[in-house]
C-alpha cells in the first residue's frame, strides 16, 4: 500500500494517470473509494489523486484529540502535494474535503490550480449552528457506542434519501463503506474537524481576495450547504455554481456522469 508522511501520520493515498494533478479530498462518511467513478475518468486525463484523512483506515489513526483540527487536516493536504513533489494541483473536495479544500486554497492559495467545493458549509448557518455542534457531539459517542446503528440513522438522514431513491445499490455500497469506519478516528474527527471549524461567513473579507478559479457544486436537496454555497458564489471573485436538481449531499456519487462531465468542462476551462 503507499502511504505518504504528515508530520509522522502516514496518510494512505491511491494514484492513477499523468499531466496535471487532480487531488480529491472526501467527506466525513467516505474515503478514496468515494470518489472511485472520478478516479477512473479523469485518470483519463490528468494525475489522479485520492487519500484517506487520518483517522480513516489504512491511513493512521491518532489518538490524541489534540491531533484532530481544521488547519492540521488542510497541512496534511499540503504534505499530499509535498510529499509527492507536486508544486500546483487542482482540489476537489466533498462536504468534510470541501472545507478542507477551500481552507488549503485560503492558507496556499499559490498551490491550487482551482478548487472544486461539494456540499460546502454545513454548520454555517447561524440559526442552525447550535443545532449542528451539538448533533456532532452526539453522533461522536454514538459511533464509539454502536458504529452500525449511527451508520443506518446517518445515511436515512434527509439530504441522503435522494441518493436511496434514485441509486439503492448505490446507497447500500455507501452504508457498508461507511461501517468500516474506524470508531475512534470517526469520533475525534467529528469532535475536533467537524464540531469546532469556523462558520464559512467568517472567512468572508478572505474570500473576497481569493484569486483562485472555484467551482461550488451543490444538490438542490442538500438544504444545509444550498445558503452557504449562494453565499460562497457572491464572495468569490472568479467562482461559478452549479446546482443539481433533485439531488442531495453526495453529487459525486449520486450524480456521477453529470458530475464528471461538468468538472471536466471547468477544470479545463482554468487547465493551464
Amino acid at each position: 500500500m503507499p502511504f505518504l508522511s504528515s508530520d509522522a501520520v502516514r496518510l494512505y493515498y491511491e494514484e492513477v494517470g499523468s499531466g496535471e494533478t487532480l487531488i480529491f479530498a472526501h467527506e466525513f462518511g467516505g474515503d478514496v473509494r468515494s470518489w472511485e467513478a472520478q478516479m477512473r475518468f479523469f485518470g483519463r486525463y490528468f494525475r489522479c489523486i485520492a487519500f484517506n484523512a487520518r483517522g480513516y483506515p489504512p491511513s493512521d489513526v491518532p489518538q490524541q484529540p489534540s491531533a484532530y483540527r481544521q488547519e492540521i487536516a488542510s497541512v496534511d493536504l499540503l504534505h499530499v502535494l509535498d510529499e509527492l513533489q507536486i508544486d500546483r494541483a487542482h482540489i476537489v473536495g466533498l462536504s468534510m474535503g470541501s472545507v478542507t479544500t477551500l481552507d488549503f486554497a485560503l492558507r496556499y492559495p499559490s498551490r491550487a490550480r482551482s478548487i472544486t467545493v461539494c456540499g460546502c458549509g454545513y454548520g454555517s448557518i447561524a440559526a442552525e449552528r447550535k443545532a449542528w455542534l451539538e448533533s456532532n457531539e452526539v453522533m461522536a459517542d454514538s459511533l464509539v457506542i454502536d458504529l452500525p446503528q449511527t451508520v443506518r440513522a446517518y445515511a436515512n438522514g434527509p439530504t441522503r434519501l435522494p441518493y436511496r431513491r434514485k441509486d439503492p445499490r448505490g446507497w447500500q455500497a455507501f452504508i457498508d463503506q461507511m461501517a468500516t469506519l474506524d470508531p475512534t478516528g470517526a469520533s475525534l474527527t467529528l469532535r475536533g474537524i467537524q464540531a469546532k471549524r469556523p462558520s464559512l461567513y467568517d472567512f468572508a473579507d478572505r474570500l473576497r481576495v481569493l484569486a483562485v478559479p472555484t467551482l461550488i457544486v451543490v444538490g438542490d436537496e442538500d438544504q444545509p450547504a444550498l445558503e452557504p454555497s449562494l453565499f460562497l458564489k457572491r464572495v468569490i471573485p472568479d467562482a461559478a455554481l452549479w446546482v443539481l436538481p433533485r439531488t442531495g449531499h453526495a453529487v459525486n456519487t449520486e450524480e456521477p456522469a453529470l458530475f464528471n462531465r461538468a468538472l471536466l468542462d471547468f477544470l479545463f476551462s482554468v487547465k493551464n
